[in-house]
């Protein structure tokens, strides 16, 4: 099987719990880390299926990798090659199919419930699970490209994930392990001091009952990556 390609735009912001989700059931992927100028493809041949982490920049900033990544993401809506975006990976997809990436109403750092919406679309991704509580780190928000169906919201944020097809595209934070939420911690303290609004936790909320949350959003986010990995190009 082709690998799945997995673009990393900040040292900090690895695959997390995807990666490990895709060693258990076997399925091999290759990591294209943008932070370390690795080259972005020009095709699509060589892969099943393209994954977008996070990142602390904004998709509107004037970097050097963001126009062939969007280029590529274009590619890939016109192939049916399904496609996975986390946060900033969301917005990147959203963005480069039609859709708008503005300043969010409030930062939402931390833990945050999100609802599911009460359509078909969304239940084929998430079956009964009706709501759960997610990550989150972000400033920014996308709106729905053409053809894209609204499946997730917060209370801080209408549009927290979308669907079209086989791309399924977040701005919530599945993928998090206990690990990636020290690191974060660790390297965003001065963002978080620089932080103030609703949704923003502090780091003892953040890491309050950490190992349960992150089990049960692991539940959660298991449901979604088997259902995208249907999609795969084999």
């Amino acid at each position: 099987m082709k690998p799945v390609a997995i673009f990393r735009h900040s040292p900090t912001e690895g695959p997390g719990y995807f990666g490990a989700h895709l060693e258990a059931r076997g399925i091999p992927y290759r990591i294209i880390a943008i932070d370390a100028d690795d080259a972005i493809p020009v095709t699509l041949e060589a892969y099943s299926g393209l994954v977008f982490m996070g990142g602390p920049m904004s998709v509107n900033d004037d970097l050097p990798w963001i126009q062939p990544v969007l280029s590529l993401i274009r590619q890939a809506g016109r192939d049916d090659v399904p496609m996975l975006g986390h946060c900033l990976g969301g917005q990147l997809i959203a963005k480069a199919l039609g859709g708008v990436v503005s300043k969010n109403p409030t930062k939402e750092i931390g833990w945050g419930r999100i609802t599911i919406e009460g359509n078909d679309v969304a239940r084929h991704w998430f079956g009964d699970i009706t709501g759960f509580e997610s990550f989150h780190w972000h400033g920014e928000t996308f709106s729905l490209p053409p053809g894209a169906t609204k499946i997730m919201a917060s209370r801080y944020c209408d549009n927290q994930g979308y669907a079209i097809g086989k791309h399924l595209g977040m701005q919530c934070h599945v993928e998090m392990t206990e690990r990636l939420i020290d690191t974060w911690l660790d390297v965003g303290q001065d963002e978080i001091g620089q932080s103030a609004g609703p949704a923003v936790q502090q780091p003892a909320q953040m890491r309050s009952e950490m190992a349960r949350k992150v089990a049960d959003l692991h539940v959660v986010a298991g449901r979604l990556y088997d259902r995208w990995l249907e999609g795969l190009k084999r």
